[in-house]
């Protein structure tokens, strides 16, 4: 099954997550398909928090993808951005 699924990154105590399309069976932070955005918890001033693209997320929703519990809150919260903005 194709997941869309966070994979992180950087250094310790610093975390940084690429949105990523991947088989589940892949291991976390291994190989993936496409990365389709990035997630930075720990943004501060003009740094972005929260990019996706919203064409390739919506394309491979449409083949069937699944989106993990923490993809689906963050495109929430990227679609209410969206709207107020």
């Amino acid at each position: 099954m194709v997941v869309i699924r966070l994979s992180r990154g950087g250094a310790k105590k610093r975390p940084f997550y690429h949105m990523v399309v991947t088989d589940s069976r892949k291991r976390r932070d291994g190989s993936y398909i496409e990365r389709i955005g990035y997630f930075n918890p720990v943004a501060r001033g003009q740094e972005v928090r929260l990019h996706i693209d919203a064409e390739k997320l919506s394309h491979w929703q449409k083949v069937g993808a699944q989106l993990s519990d923490r993809v689906s809150a963050l495109v929430k919260e990227f679609n209410k951005k969206g709207e107020a903005a």
